[in-house]
């Protein structure tokens, strides 16, 4: 696997907000670079088979218009395809819609994968969590994508991804990815103690400890 540290540093996070006719919504952009075109990673992204090589295996339609579950994840309707520069989606989860817009960028011979989450989140809720209790799931996301294609080859084993957040390496990676959001918190405006007490919180939902 990819180094943790490495793969930590190579991600940009940022935290912001968006007034919808609904009222103030959460944003949230992570990106990294890829080292492939933009025509394989619009594959990797769009593609069933690649996706639950490095994500959750996936079922639908995934064509604008067309409805898509992620399995024990979230399902939702594809509301945009540009091929290869992105897509948008709503992103419909217990019983709450947001939404996503994937957008890919070539940079020289690579490629930057940018995903945006749109949402309404309930302050008890962000004021327990903050930005990380959906952000370090992205983060693994940008973690598997970066695995899969540094070997395709390689077969995920669901066996190891349950039990990776009590390896030392998982817990790297989910203290690392909550501290990170905690910045992104801070940079958003937010009280930097309240903020890293959710940034605690948001580990220990991860890494199944007590606060």
């Amino acid at each position: 696997m990819i180094d943790v540290d490495r793969q930590i540093s190579q991600v940009r996070r940022q935290q912001g907000r968006r007034t919808l006719e609904a009222g103030e919504a959460r944003v949230q952009t992570i990106s990294q670079v890829y080292d492939t075109d933009i025509e394989d990673l619009w594959d990797v992204v769009t593609n069933p088979e690649r996706i639950s090589r490095w994500f959750l295996p996936v079922e639908g339609e995934l064509k604008e218009g067309g409805k898509y579950q992620l399995t024990g994840n979230a399902g939702g309707t594809v509301t945009r395809c540009d091929r290869p520069s992105g897509y948008s989606a709503t992103w419909e989860f217990a019983g709450q819609v947001s939404w996503i817009e994937v957008r890919l960028t070539p940079e020289g011979d690579s490629t930057r994968f940018e995903l945006e989450h749109v949402a309404h989140v309930a302050d008890e809720w962000w004021d327990q969590f903050g930005p990380g209790a959906t952000g370090v799931g992205w983060d693994g996301g940008l973690y598997g994508l970066a695995n899969y294609l540094a070997d395709p080859a390689a077969a995920p084993d669901p066996a190891k991804m349950q039990t990776w957040h009590e390896t030392p390496e998982g817990q790297s990676f989910y203290r690392q990815s909550s501290d990170a959001w905690v910045e992104a918190s801070i940079a958003d405006g937010a009280d930097p103690a309240a903020a890293k007490a959710a940034g605690e919180r948001t580990y220990a939902f991860y890494t199944g400890q007590e606060v």
